[in-house]
């Protein structure tokens, strides 16, 4: 035993004495002439820099300079390829752990879905439906219960406004000799006395003829001044609740308004603004979805494509693509997964003015109808009214009439024609098609409400044409102002257009 023990030390020895001699042999054996190499280089500088000269001096020097700087530039070479090298490594890495966490948050994901759903088959069950086992139960027309699962769709919510209205009877009976002015005094006196909102009835005429003129309406002012309030009393008027959506500061497309398709849990992630517009398309009634603060986000960025839509005339092309392809189980007003905006739909938006939200764009208030909220509204005595529902094909109905029956006299054409005129020679702003053809519109059914012409041309001219001063350099623009505050005046009558006199007023006092 005692002989193995040194065999086992000696040959342990052997072996790391080996082992240190490559080492030395690898590595240190190409070095060990170096030494006397650099003897070499100086017994050779010794030798023949004594007749160098100055030129020789010279040459030496410079050829010493480019070679540091060749070996210099190869130890950057080798230092700036091995950083890359490790920041390449640490990428992917950190590309692997980012992976892990994209599936960790779409498990999370999957499971708050799951959990959503459970809610939504809950919600179903309070509109009085029968949810059994992830399916809601709807009433058929012949009072049967039919069993819609809305588990295993990609749109859940969509599937229970379809269960929801399946069977239901939505017709809504005209009101024969009805006019658009009754209308106006009807919700003025509903607001006032069903819920203490007082209006003045020139902001009544303009809304209505407003929401003949375009699919989107803006409510802007100071806050406290029943712009909210107003779009949610319309909605009780007309029996059939605004939809109230409230717009999120980090809104930057589509997808934060009307939802995404995730690819993880194969199910479309759907907003309450598709939800309110998809049921639009069951009703016969006008709906009202309002957008909630709409400039606290950019409103070009994520209502960029109904602003596009809507400029279309044929109307059955205003649809929105919601996903590429379409399955057996999905919604039923759903086609080729595109879903078809209704006539019947007006978009309303508040807005205040302060340092928290976005200034609205040329681009949105030229396809919009603005309506200015300055004070809050003074209380009067107003008649009992309840809600009065109107099928939409009669409002519709009522304004085709207005235009046809108060068009634009020709007086006042030539008059607002001299006017583009004037503005055109003195700002370098032109009024366009669009303002023309909103006029053609809207002065019609304001007269219709019972306005006069006067002021629907005032109405248009302060927010349409004035409001486009605000990106002007008004400082210096001051004479031009009072010019138009003049020709205002001669054009129509002394005092004619208040509310154009006033914003030229404010003009001229704020700079």
């Amino acid at each position: 035993m005692n002989e193995y023990f040194q065999y086992l030390r000696q040959m342990l020895e052997l072996i790391f004495r080996d082992i240190g001699t490559w080492f030395s042999k690898s590595c240190g054996s190409p070095w060990a002439d170096v030494p006397n190499n650099f003897r070499q280089y100086g017994n050779t500088m010794a030798q023949y820099s004594g007749n160098f000269g100055f030129w020789g001096w010279f040459f030496y020097v410079l050829f010493f300079i480019l070679f540091v700087a060749l070996i210099g530039g190869l130890g950057f070479l080798i230092f700036f390829w091995a950083r890359k090298y490790v920041r390449f490594v640490k990428r992917e890495l950190d590309k692997d752990e980012l992976r892990k966490q994209v599936e960790t948050l779409n498990y999370e994901l999957y499971q708050a879905t799951q959990e959503k759903d459970k809610i939504l088959n809950l919600k179903v069950g309070y509109m009085g439906l029968k949810p059994e086992d992830g399916a809601a139960g709807a009433t058929s027309e012949e009072g049967g219960e039919v069993a819609v699962d809305i588990s295993n769709t990609r749109f859940p919510k969509l599937m229970s406004v379809d269960a929801a209205y399946r069977g239901v009877d939505m017709d809504i009976p005209s009101r024969p000799g009805l006019s658009l002015e009754e209308i106006c005094n009807a919700f003025r006196n509903y607001a006032a006395s069903k819920h203490a909102l007082y209006y003045r009835i020139d902001t009544i005429r303009q809304l209505f003829a407003g929401m003949a003129t375009s699919k989107l309406i803006i409510l802007e002012g100071i806050s406290g001044t029943g712009k909210t309030s107003l779009a949610w009393a319309l909605g009780e008027f007309f029996a059939n609740p605004t939809a109230i959506i409230p717009v999120q500061p980090s809104w930057k497309d589509r997808s934060e308004l009307l939802g995404y398709y995730n690819e993880f849990t194969k199910k479309f992630n759907e907003s309450e603004f598709l939800k309110a517009l998809y049921a639009v398309g069951y009703r016969q009634d006008l709906n009202i979805i309002t957008l909630d603060e709409m400039n606290l986000a950019r409103i070009e960025y994520y209502f960029a494509e109904f602003l596009s839509i809507m400029e279309m005339r044929d109307t059955s092309a205003w649809q929105i693509d919601l996903i590429p392809n379409s399955l057996p189980n999905d919604p039923i007003n759903l086609k080729d997964g595109k879903l078809t905006i209704p006539q019947n739909v007006v978009f309303f938006g508040t807005a205040n003015n302060d340092d928290s939200t976005f200034t609205i764009s040329d681009k949105v208030y030229d396809r919009a109808i603005s309506l200015f909220f300055d004070d809050k509204g003074r209380p009067f005595q107003a008649n009992p009214q309840e809600s009065m529902p109107i099928p939409y094909f009669q409002l519709k109905g009522l304004y085709d009439e207005a235009i046809r029956q108060f068009p634009l006299s020709e007086v006042m054409n030539d008059k607002f024609a001299e006017l583009d005129n004037f503005v055109i020679k003195k700002f370098k702003l032109a009024f366009g098609n669009r303002i023309l053809k909103q006029i053609e519109t809207f002065v019609p059914c304001y007269v219709a409400c019972g306005g006069k012409e006067i002021d629907g041309f005032d109405f248009i001219f302060s927010n349409k044409i004035l409001k486009k001063f605000e990106a002007l350099n008004l400082a210096f623009l001051k004479d031009e102002l009072k010019q138009l505050d003049s020709q205002l005046d001669k054009l129509y009558g002394k005092g004619a257009f208040p509310m154009s006199h006033a914003t030229i007023e404010s003009f001229l006092k704020n700079n």
